[in-house]
């Protein structure tokens, strides 16, 4: 089978799991060949739906996570979106083509993955802004976002976080430690969140801190 019909595959099961509220998630992963950001000896299981590992202790999450998370975030066309855990640029890549012409900044720990992941999205085409810090802090220079996602968890959010994000905004993360839960939080008029769980969920640890 090839990485066409295998994605396509997939992303059939996704839409049928009705898990998804947004055709334009299922279109951004139809789009996005997850195979390039596989470590080649992991490329044959690109399209099973399942977390891999990438390096550095780091996994590329599994691509029905990816899309909930996107779903979650209520995006659309033109937004400006925050990423916190660049990993292997995946991730980014689905909110690149869900957005189109909004812009995606993302911050990576590991500065050997910041610079794999830039190179990698450059030469797919993706603009992505990418730099090597501690995601605690967010990215305050390009603040306000529409939308914040975290793709590793963290026992409570950073309340930089909180503040980079627009009214109406929403901020999505794993949150936890052993026990891990899937919060999906919309910022209120008064800076406050009102907040939601949408299921367990099993993450990466955030660095830095």
């Amino acid at each position: 089978m090839n990485n066409e019909t295998a994605r396509e595959r997939l992303v059939n099961g996704l839409e049928r799991s009705k898990r998804l509220q947004r055709e334009s998630v299922l279109d951004s992963l139809r789009a996005v060949p997850r195979h390039e950001f596989v470590p080649e000896r992991y490329r044959e299981w690109a399209y099973e739906d399942r977390p891999l590992p990438i390096g550095h202790d780091q996994t590329i999450s599994a691509p029905h996570m990816v899309a909930i998370m996107t779903d979650r975030l209520v995006l659309s066309q033109g937004d400006r979106v925050l990423e916190i855990g660049t990993g292997c640029g995946y991730h980014a890549a689905v909110v690149a083509e869900t957005i189109d012409a909004g812009t995606v900044y993302s911050v990576e720990y590991v500065p050997e993955l910041a610079q794999s992941a830039r190179e990698r999205l450059d030469r797919l085409g993706y603009d992505v802004h990418i730099k090597a810090g501690d995601g605690h802090n967010g990215w305050p220079e390009h603040a306000p976002y529409d939308g914040v996602y975290l793709t590793c968890a963290i026992p409570e959010l950073p309340e930089a976080l909180i503040e980079q994000v627009v009214p109406g905004g929403r901020i999505v993360a794993p949150i936890g430690e052993q026990t891990q839960k899937l919060l999906v939080a919309e910022k209120r008029a008064d800076g406050s969140l009102s907040r939601r769980i949408d299921g367990r969920v099993q993450f990466v640890p955030m660095r830095g801190g």
